[in-house]
């Protein structure tokens, strides 16, 4: 599914890769990690993370683009299949600096409502977590289905995109950071396990010059 949402994106916004050095490829408590980062033409970066481990039993793709020419929401894409349960997470964060229209991805959450929901309980981002994201839990019976919505999603995201207005990088990257560095300090599932894995130096160098791409 990553490489079919790269392919999406690179359609509207070229996408040059970006080299990650020694985060390409790790190892953390019997998960595999694959990084990936790209720079979007006239969007702002990406990247893309998948991991796998226990024997295949486990497999999860992330995928997040931090605009910094258009003056689009941080957004976030994870998908988890475990142990016959497929788990799909749609999160958009609050990093504008005005006015974007995104009800196409309004249509897509409603379109999408009959699905098994997933109750992501309370967290410290949620006061800039937008209402257009959205979660879904359910069996490998509902993965075509959420394939779909997933690809539904991007396509709006995109959509409303190429209409929002440009903005300037240093403004956007610092709304960004609010994210990232709240990330960093109170921590979260992927969080976790790499400042465990490689220590909490390199997982901030990681989620600040790659993931999100927040400073140079």
């Amino acid at each position: 599914m990553i490489n079919k949402m790269l392919k999406a994106l690179g359609k509207d916004f070229p996408l040059t890769e970006r080299d990650v050095g020694e985060y390409a490829h790790q190892k953390i408590k019997g998960m595999t990690f694959l990084i990936r980062c790209f720079q979007a033409e006239g969007f702002g970066s990406v990247s893309a993370m998948t991991a796998s481990g226990f024997f295949g039993l486990m497999k999860m793709d992330t995928l997040i683009i931090t605009p910094t020419e258009v003056d689009m929401p941080l957004f976030s894409y994870d998908r988890v299949h475990a142990m016959g349960n497929d788990t799909m997470i749609f999160e958009l964060y609050d990093t504008l600096l005005g006015e974007t229209d995104l009800s196409a991805l309004d249509a897509v959450k409603e379109s999408a409502s009959a699905l098994p929901e997933h109750d992501l309980g309370t967290h410290w981002y949620d006061s800039i977590k937008l209402k257009q994201s959205l979660s879904q839990k359910g069996k490998k019976a509902h993965t075509a289905a959420f394939d779909a919505v997933a690809m539904s999603y991007l396509d709006a995201y995109l959509y409303a995109a190429k209409t929002a207005a440009p903005c300037e990088a240093t403004a956007k990257r610092e709304k960004a950071s609010v994210y990232v560095d709240g990330l960093l300090t109170h921590g979260g599932p992927s969080t976790d396990v790499f400042k465990k894995g490689i220590g909490k130096e390199k997982t901030v160098d990681l989620f600040r010059r790659f993931l999100f791409s927040t400073t140079d």
